[in-house]
């Protein structure tokens, strides 16, 4: 193992009680890309703000005609052994909660219990005016039905966002596919049909905190009960570019708790940290609570 491996190592057996923050580096090996570069700059466009979801109907369109090609890469994605450890620290009673930034749901596929995800779930939709909710893969076979030709298939290849592309859509979709189950999409999609909710005819949102949008209270007061509970602080995956995971380590510093980071390139928090370890989640994770 490395001297920073060893370092990571050390800094989780120094730490019974845990509270684990994740990001997108978490999920990369699992298939789902992550939205920044080393230095914490964009790698795609912005993902869409709750103002341009809610206050347009052509955005709207243009969101969920990337979702129908992006959502199949998040359904069927499997936890890697970054979750697989951290599920196995959670089971020997060294992880009070993980918090994750993630919407892929991969940390309870790996066996995680106590986890709060901070900005929602992917697989399921919300009406913004009932507050149905409705199961994300049962709208995808309504977008299939009102917008596909040639069949009701679609399990395209893993990373394919070109194979089998949607009625009205003029053009390919792009192959940039984006961590919240997006991908960008070319042409006109005058002739796309987006659901209603089938309980109030309402706006159908994803389940998941868009930009602009604040995270539900709730969640923020469970993620901060944990971490009075914790005794220190790890971020697995994450740059913390966005204040509400950054806000965690200010909380853990201002408690005098260690905090440690392991990601690829540098974290907003890099100032503030007790050990700071470059690498890639999935490989260097297991080695240290191994």
């Amino acid at each position: 193992m490395t001297e920073a491996g060893q370092a990571l190592a050390a800094f989780v057996r120094r730490h019974r009680r845990l509270l684990v923050l994740t990001g997108a580096g978490c999920s990369t090996a699992s298939g789902i890309p992550d939205y920044r570069d080393g230095d914490g700059a964009w790698k795609h466009a912005r993902p869409m703000s709750f103002a341009e979801f809610t206050g347009s109907a052509a955005a709207r369109r243009r969101y969920w005609a990337g979702s129908l090609r992006g959502w199949p890469r998040v359904r069927d994605a499997r936890p890697n052994p970054a979750h697989a450890a951290l599920a196995g620290l959670e089971a020997c009673g060294r992880v009070c909660r993980v918090v994750t930034q993630n919407v892929d749901g991969l940390h309870q596929r790996a066996g995680s219990r106590r986890v709060t995800d901070l900005h929602g779930r992917l697989d399921v939709v919300e009406c913004l005016g009932c507050g149905c909710r409705v199961g994300r893969e049962d709208l995808q076979a309504l977008l299939l039905a009102w917008n596909r030709c040639g069949g009701p298939v679609d399990r395209a290849p893993a990373g394919d966002a070109t194979a089998d592309a949607p009625a009205g859509v003029d053009g390919e979709l792009r192959r940039d596919l984006r961590p919240d189950g997006d991908a960008g999409v070319a042409g006109s999609l005058a002739g796309f049909r987006v659901p209603d909710c089938p309980e109030c005819g309402g706006l159908l949102k994803p389940g998941v905190v868009f930009f602009g949008e604040n995270v539900p209270p709730c969640r923020v007061r469970e993620a901060f009960a944990a971490l009075q509970q914790a005794d220190g602080l790890l971020v697995v995956g994450s740059s913390l570019m966005v204040f509400s995971g950054y806000r965690f380590v200010r909380a853990a510093r201002e408690r005098g708790l260690q905090v440690a980071a392991l990601n690829l390139g540098r974290t907003r928090a890099d100032a503030e940290l007790t050990l700071k370890v470059e690498g890639d989640c999935a490989t260097l994770l297991p080695l240290a609570v191994g």
